[in-house]
């Protein structure tokens, strides 16, 4: 009789796992990280300013879902660091997470999917943000192709489409086409609950349009009731006043210092930092 041993996969074939016992040669088990946790904590951070501890939560995160094979935690995680380096001036890592979030677009086979719309949107606002313009509405124009075919897209993320989608317009020249596509998100937020801070950032963008289109003293008339309307939306309208208000008044001041409302400015400004003082 031959010695010669038929060999098993166990023979040759490392275990998955050695310690948790998972058949020879089976494919890893995927691991999903708590999405819905991280988002909570991320926005926690954020509502503090802590743009540093937001970072290490995300990327440890990030590498939790490698080890476990879960590709979209992956895919979520790259979109929140876009958003991150984005806001931080981040432009090397900004664009480096793109890239791998619209891979892993691919790779999941989420094409013409809400999750991909939410994706192009993300990468092409990061994109505008560096300059990438072109890039950036080529991925606004398939988001659009996404989200207006389907049937029960929320509200907010047309909303956000639009008003992004337009400031790439703008920086490309196409000022009409921009002041469409901002009529279009203000009127689709007046239908979101809270939606008031999303039309407040949408005046300001049309009062800049305005005045890059026509000038300062032709447009001053409609740019002063743009930034009234915004005014009013921001001091007025039915958001809480959350870490998120905080982040809008924030962003909205500068604009109002640049068109000379000191007072409203300082207000936004005030209102902000009474927040984050609660918030640390």
């Amino acid at each position: 009789m031959s010695d010669n041993k038929i060999l098993k996969p166990e023979d040759y074939v490392e275990p998955s796992c050695v310690l948790c016992g998972d058949p020879y040669g089976a494919p890893p088990k995927v691991k999903p990280v708590p999405q819905q946790r991280i988002i909570e904590k991320m926005n926690d951070y954020m509502s503090r300013r802590d743009y540093d501890g937001a970072e290490r939560h995300l990327l440890y995160w990030l590498e939790e879902a490698k080890l476990g094979q879960d590709e979209r935690g992956q895919l979520m995680l790259r979109n929140e660091l876009v958003g991150h380096y984005r806001k931080v001036g981040n432009r090397e890592k900004a664009m480096e997470n793109a890239e791998e979030a619209l891979r892993l677009i691919d790779v999941l086979e989420f094409d013409g999917t809400i999750s991909s719309g939410t994706t192009y949107v993300n990468c092409a606002t990061a994109m505008n943000a560096f300059g990438e313009n072109e890039r950036a509405l080529a991925l606004f124009e398939k988001a659009r192709k996404v989200y207006e075919a389907a049937p029960k897209c929320e509200p907010n993320l047309l909303g956000g489409l639009y008003n992004n989608m337009a400031l790439v317009e703008s920086a490309l020249g196409d000022y009409p086409a921009a002041m469409e596509l901002y009529k279009k998100a203000v009127k689709i937020m007046g239908t979101v609950p809270a939606g008031c801070l999303e039309q407040a950032i949408t005046y300001l963008n049309m009062a800049n349009l305005m005045e890059a289109e026509r000038g300062l003293e032709e447009a001053e008339r409609d740019i002063m009731e743009l930034l009234d309307s915004a005014y009013e939306l921001l001091l007025g309208g039915d958001a809480p006043h959350d870490g998120y208000y905080a982040f809008v008044c924030e962003k909205c001041a500068p604009t109002y210092d640049y068109y000379g409302y000191f007072f409203a400015s300082e207000e936004l400004r005030r209102r902000a930092e009474e927040i984050y003082a609660k918030k640390e």
